[in-house]
């Protein structure tokens, strides 16, 4: 991810916190067939996708770029220039599926 001044944002993560973009807006989705799933089905606990934008200092196992799994209903959101990000911990991540782990022998892309 290339950043220029205009794309930095104006705050610093502290300790272990790390600070996502959802890959995919709350509402309406399509399953795997191509079914769309309104918002309003009800389903089980459904963990979700992010992009990781910002770390703390004590931050070890993620980076800037990064894709994590984590779960939607455990989140503090915020909004920084207009745009919506949820901030949590660390710990309550659950899987990173990055580019960095492609190409490792018995790689499978996802770090649980």
């Amino acid at each position: 991810m290339s950043e220029n001044a205009d794309d930095k944002l104006p705050i610093r993560m502290l300790h272990d916190r790390v600070l996502v973009r959802s890959d995919s807006p709350e509402g309406e989705r399509r399953s795997g067939g191509g079914i769309l799933i309104p918002a309003t089905a009800a389903v089980g606990r459904r963990l979700g996708w992010a992009v990781v934008v910002a770390v703390g200092q004590n931050v070890r196992t993620v980076e800037p770029g990064d894709r994590v799994l984590y779960d939607p209903e455990d989140r503090a959101e915020v909004e920084v220039r207009g745009v919506a990000y949820v901030l949590m911990r660390e710990r309550d991540l659950h899987a990173v599926a990055a580019d960095r782990f492609e190409g490792s022998v018995d790689s499978t892309g996802l770090y649980l």
